[in-house]
């Protein structure tokens, strides 16, 4: 029986050819396999190789000193396909200031394109993306101006009279991925990482074109010691496995924490007083958005605002089992953390593949999803993927607000200084932001608004102290806080006019109040 050899780091990272295709599994820091990412980079810092790499990646995979920045240098790099830069500056840089070549996938496409790729089929067909900035007949995920003349990675395709994208298959010549025990034969278990993700489909893409699997682990132990299933990937599919020396910095469950059995369900913890917020723009926005929900509704917690408030605030208001929290990494459930850690929860009951995930995200489609936003233009059209210079990337965006049925946007009315304060149950802008978001046309569509007008999808766009709806007539203005002046603090910071409603309400009052529960339970028990 085929067995992988045990090798350091700096001797895996001698596998990697100059010009090749390498693929990194992981989410944020989760699953980051450091021990052999930074020897590639040291051995490129000391060789100039490996050099001329094309890297592939699903998620945003750093906390923006780690993961896959261990590969942002000019020189390493020809070519990056990946899903989001976020946390990622120095190859936010590179693909700003044209360094390398640099393209956009969906993650959840991403992720699936890699079963795609395993069984040999001609890529992933689907209509996410179209109308958006990944369409090859707007910008084809082609993040910037070297990359316009390069060839497309995706195109479009008709079938029986309708219009879907099609994500060509990307040949790997390698997979890096990481686990949490490996026994003798290499066999393969993620026991304590905070996710599943797509390990075995990425594993089963790269034999698929011929690649090396590279596997961190960071305990070893005898042949037959591992319940069978517990094995992600067979040993047989493993080229190598690198044991991490370190795992207190080289094998962190996430950024913020190297091990905590909260997090890969070991165990459940009680809420604590940290977990109930300050009211704060951001809070207040996160509650009045969750006033969209309905008893029994499933929902999807994007990445900014929607992720850092919505977990706590289901929590304090007590209405963790009249809804169901999902995130686009696999969770069901319990509460999950933001920022840098975004995509792990602890408390959650379910946990399952993140390229699963996206089967419900895309097929079936959340009851709510709550995304974060940067633009809206008059059309309905959202940008929340290229904000100021640096580009993100779509992350889950694009896939989830398809074929979500109500997607509500979660904003700050402007960005950039804008500060507010709450007394007397009302709204009171202290500064105002410098950066006007209601714009005439956005910087680019990640979330298309003649599409979804077209298909009857329920969108709500939700401020500090507006509210809005789209619908048929265009960007209807439905509700203004208390204490906002509808001219001056609202219409005057526009570069359009919006429709406003006959029906223009003033914001439930209870929303501002500074401390303990708003009312949401009797909210959305009493619809």
């Amino acid at each position: 029986m085929k067995k992988p050899q045990f090798l350091t780091g700096t001797e895996a990272a001698k596998l990697i050819s100059d010009n090749s295709t390498v693929a990194t599994i992981g989410m944020t820091l989760v699953s980051a396999s450091e021990t052999i990412l930074k020897a590639i980079e040291q051995r490129f810092l000391e060789e100039g190789s490996p050099h001329g790499l094309t890297l592939v990646h699903s998620c945003g995979q750093s906390d923006r000193d780690r993961g896959i920045q261990h590969f942002a240098h000019e020189g390493m790099l020809k070519r990056i396909i990946g899903g989001h830069w976020g946390l990622q500056p120095k190859m936010m840089d590179l693909i700003a200031n044209n360094k390398i070549l640099a393209y956009c996938i969906p993650q959840g496409q991403f992720a699936q394109l890699y079963r795609s790729m395993a069984g040999g089929e001609p890529g992933k067909i689907t209509k996410v993306g179209l109308g958006t900035f990944i369409d090859p007949r707007l910008d084809g995920g082609k993040m910037n101006e070297i990359t316009k003349s390069a060839p497309d990675i995706v195109d479009v395709v008709t079938i029986d009279g309708e219009e879907y994208m099609r994500y060509k298959p990307i040949p790997l010549d390698y997979v890096i991925i990481r686990g949490t025990y490996v026994d003798e034969m290499g066999n393969l278990t993620t026991d304590e990482e905070a996710m599943q993700l797509e390990v075995f489909s990425a594993v089963m893409a790269c034999k698929k074109f011929g690649g090396k699997v590279i596997a961190q682990a960071k305990y070893k132990v005898k042949s037959g010691q591992l319940h069978c299933k517990r094995v992600i990937v067979p040993g047989i599919f493993i080229d190598a496995v690198v044991m991490c020396p370190d795992p207190e910095n080289d094998h962190r469950q996430t950024h913020s924490f190297a091990f905590d059995p909260a997090y890969c369900g070991d165990i459940k913890v009680p809420v604590s007083g940290s977990d109930i917020l300050p009211l704060t723009p951001r809070k207040l926005i996160g509650r009045r958005a969750l006033m969209e929900l309905s008893v029994d509704d499933v929902l999807n917690v994007g990445t900014g605002i929607p992720n850092d408030v919505v977990g706590p605030i289901i929590a304090e208001e007590g209405i963790d089992d009249d809804v169901t929290v999902t995130v686009e990494s696999g969770i069901y459930g319990g509460i999950p953390m933001g920022g840098i850690d975004f995509g792990i929860a602890k408390n959650n009951f379910a946990l399952v593949r993140h390229d699963d995930q996206f089967d419900y995200y895309n097929g079936a489609g959340v009851d709510v999803t709550y995304m974060g936003a940067g633009q809206i233009d008059p059309e309905g059209n959202v940008n929340a993927t290229r904000l100021g210079p640096l580009p993100t990337g779509a992350g889950g965006f694009i896939d989830i607000t398809t074929n979500a049925k109500h997607v509500v946007f979660c904003s700050t009315f402007t960005g950039k200084g804008l500060e507010c304060s709450f007394e007397g149950d009302r709204l009171h802008i202290v500064h105002e932001g410098s950066l006007i978001k209601f714009v005439n046309k956005v910087t680019q569509i990640s979330y298309n608004g003649k599409i979804a007008r077209e298909k009857g999808q329920k969108m709500h766009y939700v401020t500090e102290r507006a509210v809005f709806e789209l619908r048929p007539e265009g960007v209807v203005l439905t509700e203004i806080a208390p204490g906002i002046d509808l001219q001056t603090q609202i219409l005057d910071l526009m570069e359009f006019k919006p429709i406003i409603s006959p029906d223009l309400k003033t914001m439930n009052p209870d929303l501002f109040r500074v401390s303990g529960p708003f009312g949401l339970k009797d909210i959305i028990r009493n619809k």
